[in-house]
């Protein structure tokens, strides 16, 4: 019997990331927390601060894939509208949370907690908070979307306490080799390769270093004695054409 695949999309929200000034952290750090979880990041989408973009792409991406991640556009300013745009999305009211203001309340000290602060317990009615340990701001779930902040040290937290809200499947392992052969010599035998495995991803990768042009080769699958196997018919071949593969180790 084939094996239930979990699958994810993570929406990035922000001008900022769009215009440059600022480079997006997250998205590596979500990709492998949620393998860890046996959930597969198969889309991320950076999307900027408009409503109608924002209700559109999450209404397309939370039918089609089990998860749905948003970062960014849930803090204190008037350009932080991801909270009101997932409550239309999703059609319901935009309340302000009593559960996320008590929250807030305990957090600042008495007479800090104004109007702009307040902004930050606004969500969509029904929805859960997501614990944030390290500025106190919630965020929420609604359904099967879950809202982060953008920052990346409070979005982390968050996402690691959304604990056993996240069923997954089998983690995807991976062997990565790499040569110093140019693609193009690799690539027949790597489709070859490819075609006997096909429960396996083979992605090929070049890179230049130090004046040496060569190719990664990175092998991904759920089922580890599969790889090994893989693996050492890669590493077989790579020799076959005069080259000395060597393993690598993902960052």
């Amino acid at each position: 019997m084939t094996e239930r695949v979990f699958t994810a999309c993570l929406v990035i929200i922000g001008n900022e990331i769009l215009s440059g000034r600022t480079q997006d952290a997250n998205l590596a750090y979500l990709a492998k927390g949620l393998n860890q979880r046996g959930i597969r990041l198969m889309e991320a989408r950076v999307i900027p601060d408009v409503e109608a973009t924002i209700v559109t792409t999450l209404n397309e991406v939370r039918a089609a894939f089990d998860y749905v991640f948003t970062t960014g556009g849930i803090g204190p300013t008037h350009d932080d509208i991801t909270a009101e745009s997932v409550a239309k999305a999703f059609g319901r009211p935009l309340i302000e949370n009593p559960e996320a203001r008590a929250v807030l309340e305990a957090y600042y000290p008495a007479g800090e907690l104004n109007e702009r602060r307040l902004r930050m317990a606004r969500t969509p009615e029904g929805a859960s908070l997501i614990e944030n340990r390290v500025s106190s701001a919630p965020g929420f779930q609604v359904e099967n979307v879950f809202v982060l902040a953008g920052i990346p040290s409070v979005m982390r937290a968050m996402f690691e306490s959304l604990g056993p809200r996240l069923q997954g499947g089998t983690p995807m392992q991976s062997r990565s080799l790499s040569v110093a052969l140019p693609e193009s010599v690799i690539s027949g035998g790597l489709g070859e390769l490819q075609a006997a495995y096909a429960d396996i991803d083979m992605g090929s990768y070049p890179y230049h270093r130090d004046g040496v042009y060569g190719t990664t080769l990175v092998l991904r699958g759920i089922d580890g004695g599969r790889l090994d196997e893989a693996a050492r018919k890669l590493a077989a071949l790579i020799r076959g054409l005069g080259a000395e593969p060597y393993e690598e180790t993902e960052g």
